[in-house]
């Protein structure tokens, strides 16, 4: 096995990820906010309504481009660098896959297209209705990718076959409301919208600062400050529901999110801040709040968080039976051309759920049987993840989150009680802002994704097991080529966002009041219902 191939194809997964997942949370928010801003001109018949629409579904609409030329090449991963996990687990990971494909994409394309073309063609609240099936669907495009994600994460309905040597589903519908899954949804989709939002508060101040399109960001912003406080709020709510979910399918990376190097006693407490210290496992200048860890993780004051130490004994625990397991496995697969004594499966059975953890030793020896006892150890070592990126991400997305509170509070105020009046001072605090919520859902991403090292599914299969027969220069040649063309990517989107932003609205609210009255005129009586 070259662990060269390994670390290479996570560099690539991981990259590419990190990537797409910059359009994902805009494409995401946008979508509704969209929706909201023509619901209110639908109800109001406001031009300035219909051109804030237009506005912000054009930005929209680039970012939804760029996205799916992103998200596709994703896919395709599976197939290019990670063969062997898709061959072992993909009856599983493929249902929602081809879900996300037939029922979000395609129907998110289709309504994305009606709603771009569909001005001049639909009555007003035929295209209302559009628009919020785009949102729908967009948001259906998430679930199904986040019920895989959360099948990785917590893998559930599914049952390992000795014979094919692959998983199999044996419960969809356990599958698809996996709380793990459900809690990475809400939680993800309210980020989306958080993100969404203060880029539109940010641009909005902007116009505000340059004396440009001043009732459009006003109401633009008082749309964005209102939205937002019920995301970030929505954020912190789901987050907690997320952190409970870990702390119980997850422990290790629950113990890595808070440098938990020892089982503390009931109630832990939580780690505001430190130097967390993976040689000599202990954290430098701990600042400690009582109790909070234990909350978020049992929601109780009496269970236990157990730290590595703890987890490391039972992970070893763990390999010693998985030995026991795979030794079976072989067996089976000895007698498949003549047929399995069923008693000999029934044994497996008992031991299959720490079969994986045999497997670790395939790092350090073909044949797992004979691995020597510092061999087991080891593999036992190797299911601490690395901790520093985990807690230093956990912390920034959380400081983050509660600094959106504050700004789309009192943005949210300033709309609502002071007459849409801004200092210049939080006009430029909301322009400095903007990139800042995709520093937050990057880091929550890195605290998914890479705190369940060392497994690609986790307890079930290993990382390193999971990549394709690939050499190390073909794998580098394709992480330069996606390296090259998701920087070409980066750069138009940036381009494009910046020109549409720099032009703003398309039209000004003189021509859109025209508009209207000819669209009404255009439009035969059975096709416009009466206002």
């Amino acid at each position: 096995m070259d662990f060269g191939v390994v670390e290479l194809s996570r560099l690539q997964f991981a990259s590419t990820a990190l990537f797409h997942f910059l359009f994902v949370p805009l494409t995401l928010g946008l979508s509704v906010i969209v929706a909201i801003m023509e619901t209110v001109y639908v109800m109001t018949g406001r031009p300035i309504w219909r051109q804030m629409t237009k506005f912000w579904g054009s930005l929209f609409g680039i970012n939804f481009a760029l996205g799916v030329a992103t998200g596709i090449t994703m896919e395709f991963q599976f197939g290019m660098n990670w063969a062997y996990y898709s061959h072992y687990v993909g009856d599983i990971f493929g249902a929602p896959l081809a879900l996300e494909g037939l029922m979000a994409f395609f129907m998110e394309a289709t309504f994305v297209g009606l709603w771009f073309f569909g001005w001049d063609r639909l009555s007003s609240r035929g295209h209302l209705m559009v628009a919020w099936l785009v949102a729908i669907a967009t948001n259906f495009s998430a679930l199904w990718i986040l019920i895989a994600n959360g099948w990785m994460q917590n893998p559930v309905g599914a049952e390992f076959n000795p014979v094919t040597m692959r998983m199999e589903l044996v419960s969809f519908y356990d599958v698809v409301f996996n709380t793990v899954a459900q809690a990475k949804f809400v939680h993800t989709v309210s980020a989306g919208y958080v993100t969404a939002s203060v880029f539109v508060l940010g641009v909005s101040a902007w116009y505000l600062l340059k004396g440009r399109h001043i009732e459009l960001a006003r109401r633009s912003i008082a749309v964005a400050s209102a939205f937002g406080l019920a995301g970030a709020l929505s954020v912190v709510v789901l987050g907690d529901e997320s952190g409970y979910d870990t702390g119980q399918n997850q422990k290790m990376k629950m113990a890595a999110i808070e440098a938990m190097w020892k089982t503390q006693p009931a109630p832990a407490a939580f780690t505001l801040i430190g130097l967390p210290q993976q040689e000599t496992r202990d954290t430098k200048w701990a600042i400690h709040i009582p109790y909070v860890m234990g909350l978020i993780g049992t929601r109780s004051l009496t269970e236990q968080i157990p730290g590595f130490d703890e987890l490391e004994a039972e992970s070893e625990q763990r390999v010693r039976d998985g030995l026991t397991a795979y030794d079976l496995l072989m067996q089976i697969q000895e007698h498949t051309a003549t047929g399995v004594d069923p008693a000999l499966i029934a044994e497996f059975r008992q031991h299959e759920e720490n079969l994986g953890y045999a497997y670790l030793l395939k790092r350090y020896i073909d044949d797992p049987r004979q691995a020597s006892d510092a061999q087991i150890k080891q593999a036992a070592a190797d299911t601490v993840p690395t901790v520093w990126p985990i807690f230093w991400a956990f912390r920034i997305m959380v400081g983050l989150g509660f600094s959106f509170i504050l700004l789309m509070v009192y943005f949210f105020w300033r709309a609502s009680f002071r007459n849409m009046r801004f200092p210049g001072w939080a006009l430029r605090l909301a322009v400095v802002m903007i990139p800042a919520p995709w520093i937050a859902v990057e880091m929550g991403w890195i605290v998914a994704e890479f705190g369940r090292q060392p497994w690609t599914v986790d307890g079930v299969l290993p990382t390193a097991m999971s990549v394709s027969n690939l050499s190390v220069a073909e794998v580098g040649l394709t992480l330069m080529g996606f390296f090259l063309l998701y920087s070409a990517l980066f750069v138009v989107e940036i381009g494009l966002m910046l020109k549409y932003i720099r032009k703003g609205p398309h039209d000004d609210v003189t021509l859109t009041d025209d508009w209207m009255a000819r669209h009404r005129a255009r439009l035969s009586p059975s096709k416009e219902i009466a206002r």
